[in-house]
């Protein structure tokens, strides 16, 4: 009969939030560190771009909004999404009213953009843990093929191309995005 030991984490949550963050960014997943690739020019360009035109049509309304690189922390995991999306009333504040530095939960939309060296199925298994802690919509963009794989909570993903119209969440409904539209912001030329 064998023996299986637990294996004990490297270093527990709060250990790992008093570390000095690191650029490209860690994240800390099933008791482990693990190092997020730094950012190349089409995710640069998507997250940016994608992170201001949610805002735009958010913030005004004060229905939500839209971070990049923002570390999220929730069930004994520190996360750093590419983009987090959080309803206006979600957003967490400090004890003068003003946004706290510490996210201690899930968003309510997660956006991650795929580079090159990044395993797509890591980044799907972050998301799927994110959708079944609460997050309501998810979006894994591939620029390669140019398309938008969508997560929700207890539905099969579907993947979403070309002139098709990117969900968002039921609060946003008004704000329209296109796939096509979306990757056309990665063609710089006149």
């Amino acid at each position: 009969m064998v023996t299986l030991t637990p294996v004990k984490p490297q270093i527990t949550l709060e250990e790992f939030l008093k570390q000095p963050e690191t650029k490209p960014y860690t994240e800390y997943i099933d008791g482990k560190i693990e190092q997020k690739p730094m950012s190349q020019g089409q995710h640069s360009l998507l997250q940016v771009c994608l992170g201001t035109t949610i805002n735009e049509f958010v913030l005004p309304k004060k229905l939500a909004h839209a971070f990049t690189e923002l570390r999220c922390n929730f069930l004994d995991r520190s996360i750093v999404p590419d983009i987090s999306i959080f309803l206006w009333n979600r957003i967490p504040k400090d004890e003068k009213g003003r946004i706290a530095n510490r996210f201690n939960l899930h968003p309510d939309w997660v956006i991650e953009i795929l580079s090159p060296e990044q395993s797509a199925n890591k980044i799907i298994k972050k998301i799927m843990f994110c959708v079944n802690q609460g997050t309501q919509l998810a979006w894994l963009i591939d620029p390669e093929d140019e398309s938008v794989m969508i997560f929700k909570p207890n539905q099969f993903p579907e993947i979403k191309s070309d002139d098709e119209i990117l969900p968002v969440l039921d609060e946003l409904k008004e704000m329209q995005l296109s796939v096509k539209e979306m990757f056309s912001w990665l063609n710089l030329s006149d």
